[in-house]
């Protein structure tokens, strides 16, 4: 198995869900073309079923992945969303229908030529960055656009840009797949891939991730908590074998990865 399709099938990044009261807003993930898998993660869309009475505020945990976002009801208002290390809440009201694109970690610089580093932490304006794009969600979707139409011409733009994709750094992928592998839990220095200095693949993360590996080490370990529940976490101290110095370390840096605290995450 090549270290790209390890890192697809052994990393999934986790956006957890609040339902809200009567169902009103909706949120689903579905996967892309077959021949998209080793650069997209999922397409998702996140609507209103009915008009919000009060504001609806919208979570974005980190995931170490960067993601194309617009809104059906006017797509030209896109988005593009770089790394982070930290939690990111958008105050969302009335009726809204957004959609994205969640590439899978290093991926979208190796589709478009954009530099990873300059994204990061923040959404930016996606004709600020590929008007290309841009100018494809304004002309092509529109609010009465189904969940399979949607799909179909985000596969049918992206399929167009795999011939360009560069090449995959297989130095890149052995470093992501090992921090990946262990929960985030390495010494690079100690772990790096043959032939490559921690300057060099600290300049690759940089440019693919947006980040250094020690931060896409820190979001990974925190996604891995997320897959346990209280009871767990509580019972056998997981967050230790997660790597955390102890409990204050863990609640500090899982509320600033997520907003909350675990307790009011996992309370269910």
């Amino acid at each position: 198995m090549t270290a790209i399709s390890h890192i697809r099938t052994s990393y999934a990044p986790v956006q957890p869900f609040v339902a809200q009261p009567e169902e009103m807003v909706a949120y689903r993930e579905f996967l892309p073309d077959l021949r998209l898998r080793e650069y997209v993660y999922c397409y998702w869309q996140l609507n209103t079923r009915h008009a919000l009475t009060a504001p609806f505020h919208y979570r974005v945990v980190a995931d170490g992945c960067m993601d194309i976002f617009f809104e059906l009801h006017d797509p030209r208002q896109s988005f593009i969303m770089g790394f982070s290390d930290a939690y990111t809440c958008f105050p969302l009201e009335g009726n809204f229908n957004y959609a994205g694109i969640r590439f899978l970690p290093g991926m979208f610089p190796r589709m478009f030529p954009v530099n990873a580093a300059e994204l990061s932490r923040q959404a930016i304006a996606l004709e600020c960055v590929m008007p290309e794009a841009a100018r494809f969600l304004a002309n092509r979707f529109h609010e009465e656009t189904s969940a399979q139409q949607l799909k179909l011409l985000l596969d049918s733009f992206l399929l167009a840009h795999t011939s360009k994709a560069l090449p995959a750094d297989n130095r890149l992928l052995e470093a992501v797949d090992l921090i990946v592998q262990q929960a985030g839990m390495i010494t690079l220095e100690k772990d790096l891939p043959p032939g490559i200095s921690s300057r060099q693949l600290r300049r690759l993360f940089e440019h693919y991730i947006g980040d250094t590996p020690k931060a896409f080490g820190k979001v990974v370990r925190f996604q891995k908590v997320l897959q346990f529940t209280h009871a767990h976490i509580r019972k056998n101290k997981s967050y230790l074998d997660a790597g955390y110095y102890d409990q204050a370390h863990f609640i500090h840096e899982f509320k600033s990865l997520y907003g909350l605290t675990p307790a009011k995450v996992f309370q269910k």
